[in-house]
């Protein structure tokens, strides 16, 4: 569960965004307060804030988001006990707050708005309170055994390993067994096992790298591996053909229709590999 935190002064435009009938919104928490339209629940709030005027933004704004698995099964009565709890984390049970359940995406989430003021005319302390509101939310979520933040970024790194880890299965394969003798060989390869190759230029119109799009995700080559950098691309593609064929005498390659510039450290770099090639070709007879 993710909680997120913030003092506003627009309370109205706010709670009336929170009781969006389009949205599906339902009151799934509220306490001091008797009003049942937004205008008499901001009045309700107004009246307490009128005990601070030193005190501009005067209500608090949290939205907190179960996961959508967690959310799909979550009824009314659950959310009720998550806003409650997390109102104890924070320190805000004894004010005027509402929470809106909002179930028109699959992505159930609840805003809660909380009079920033008590009873007796004191403002609640907002230093960090974003920070604040996630950490409590992260207590929340694990006396109720709800997914936590730390549980999602572990899941999604650990989803981004098996992705990068198949792709570069996928490019050593095209490397492998269909031999590419040019980028525009190798980005075709790449794209018959469903991967993107999409070439990556400098504003001086230079041919920088790649990027590389699977199911969903999007990487530079180096962020895959380094062996996926454009650099070592071009080396294991000298390998299958000659450096004259793969760069122009002005440094440039061709990548289908289009001629692009490559730096001349890339260049001298590709023709070094052919030159060691060579000579290891000779040691060998």
């Amino acid at each position: 569960m993710i909680g997120k935190g913030q003092s506003i002064s627009h309370t109205s435009a706010s709670m009336s965004y929170g009781w969006n009938q389009e949205k599906n919104a339902e009151v799934v928490f509220r306490q001091h307060l008797v009003g049942v339209n937004p205008n008499e629940i901001t009045m309700e709030f107004k009246r307490i804030q009128a005990l601070n005027t030193d005190c501009k933004r005067n209500t608090l704004s949290f939205v907190l988001s179960p996961t959508i698995k967690d959310g799909q099964r979550l009824k009314n009565k659950d959310l009720e006990k998550i806003v409650s709890k997390f109102m104890k984390q924070m320190k805000l049970k004894d004010r005027q707050a509402i929470a809106f359940v909002h179930r028109d995406k699959s992505h159930t989430h609840v805003h809660l708005y909380v009079n920033r003021i008590d009873f007796r005319g004191s403002a609640y302390n907002d230093s960090f309170v974003g920070k604040r509101s996630q950490h409590a939310a992260e207590l929340v979520a694990q006396e109720l055994k709800l997914t936590t933040v730390k549980q999602v970024q572990f899941e999604r790194e650990f989803d981004t390993r098996r992705i990068r880890s198949e792709m570069k299965r996928r490019h050593e394969l095209t490397l492998k067994q269909d031999r590419p003798q040019s980028f525009s060989e190798y980005v075709k390869g790449m794209a018959s096992k469903d991967i993107t190759v999409t070439p990556t230029i400098n504003k001086q119109g230079s041919l920088q790298g790649f990027r590389f799009k699977f199911k969903g995700h999007d990487f530079k080559g180096s962020e895959v591996h380094r062996t996926m950098s454009m650099g070592n691309i071009g080396k294991h593609i000298v390998q299958n053909t000659s450096y004259e064929r793969l760069v122009s005498p002005e440094n440039t390659v061709r990548l289908f229709e289009k001629t692009l510039k490559i730096t001349q450290n890339m260049a001298l770099s590709w023709a070094k590999k052919t030159i060691k090639r060579t000579i290891e070709k000779g040691i060998g007879i």
